[in-house]
């Protein structure tokens, strides 16, 4: 672990709170003035470099960025960045569902060199069981609506609302209804291995193939969009994990290379509730990945999982955003699904994700003890 000291040392250059500085290709930006509070929180420190291997003309880099909303489980304290050779590099947001990210732009691709990113990010477990209230109780009717409304991978009319009907039928309130949704996509959907990256998270063409196999983003989007077509406001949230886990499950830990960590869970929001974390893709996880050769759904450990995982998160994690369609600011390009791997693009065309031959990114995590 680093001393919290050498850490803050990293940010001694930065602007008061709320303040935000760029001078040619370096750019820094203070979320708000650290808080005695978060001292009993988890703190990590980010780094993600990005090479892109072979620009071809204007070339084009969009980053996500932790969300930095000032939540009951996550804070962004600071965030800084390095681009030599851009002739833009900036904190920016995309009009849809308001992805934080940074922009970078090169109109000369002899002159595309590193790209760094660091943040300072502080977490705490999260946990709503209907018990007590969640974390977050208030939110806006404009923000429900909006996680109401069906995206173009995540339609909530025919075969989905046909599909949400029929499981949510007897059941009454937003956390009956959710529960149910949750316990017939852990029932229903199984982790395919050979899924590149998360998976895409095509809802309707899941449903109508009757293959419900995939990763996090396929078996997560499943939940919200049923969930939506419900009538409850739901939402994926894209991610990475930065810390192995402390759950008792080895594989919902982060893994070797944090690179390869993204992760997309979900939330719903339940009146007098909140928003109430789930993740019924790490259930299906654990089933495959827990022990060699897997483990059967009756297993207490499955069990374990299968209740821990709705209504509670581990923050061995960090939130990106929950945005859907978006549109990268400058891009030529049409709006990707999400945000939650680096995105790049040249004269000629965008860039695979996750090809490392032209596409190359690291992200390295420590853990900062204060």
């Amino acid at each position: 672990m680093t001393n919290r000291r050498d850490f803050l040392m990293g940010f001694s250059t930065l602007l008061p709170a709320a303040a935000a500085v760029a001078v040619g290709a370096r750019g820094s930006h203070a979320w708000g003035a650290e808080d005695p509070s978060l001292r009993d929180w988890r703190h990590f420190q980010l780094t993600s470099t990005v090479q892109i291997a072979e620009p071809a003309g204007p070339t084009r880099l969009w980053l996500p960025l932790p969300w930095s909303r000032r939540t009951a489980y996550q804070r962004v304290l600071n965030t800084r960045w390095e681009a030599p050779g851009a002739t833009r590099a900036e904190l920016a947001t995309s009009s849809s569902y308001d992805v934080a990210l940074l922009r970078v732009e090169w109109r000369d691709p002899t002159s595309v060199g590193p790209v760094t990113l660091t943040h300072h990010v502080a977490t705490r477990d999260r946990r709503c069981d209907g018990r007590h209230g969640g974390t977050d109780p208030a939110e806006t009717p404009g923000t429900l609506q909006t996680h109401l409304r069906a995206t173009s991978l995540l339609p909530t009319d025919g075969i989905v609302k046909q599909t949400a009907e029929d499981i949510v039928r007897g059941c009454h309130g937003d956390l009956e209804q959710a529960r149910a949704i949750y316990d017939w996509v852990v029932d229903h959907t199984s982790r395919d291995p050979k899924t590149p990256g998360c998976g895409l998270g095509d809802v309707a063409s899941m449903l109508k193939s009757g293959y419900l196999g995939g990763k996090c983003a396929d078996i997560n989007a499943l939940f919200v969009a049923l969930t939506r077509a419900a009538g409850i406001p739901a939402r994926d949230a894209y991610g990475i994990r930065v810390a192995e886990s402390r759950s008792g499950f080895k594989c919902l830990g982060r893994g070797g290379d944090v690179s390869k960590a993204q992760h997309c869970r979900a939330e719903f929001y339940a009146r007098g509730q909140g928003w109430v974390p789930v993740d019924p893709a790490d259930v299906s996880k654990v089933v495959l990945e827990e022990v060699p050769g897997g483990l059967p759904m009756e297993d207490p450990r499955v069990h374990a999982a299968r209740a821990l995982l709705f209504g509670s998160w581990e923050m061995n994690w960090v939130a990106y955003n929950h945005g859907h369609d978006v549109a990268l600011p400058g891009s030529r390009r049409h709006a990707i699904p999400f945000l939650m791997y680096p995105n790049a693009e040249t004269a000629d065309g965008m860039l695979d994700s996750l090809d490392p031959t032209t596409f190359r990114y690291d992200i390295r995590v420590r853990e900062v003890t204060i």
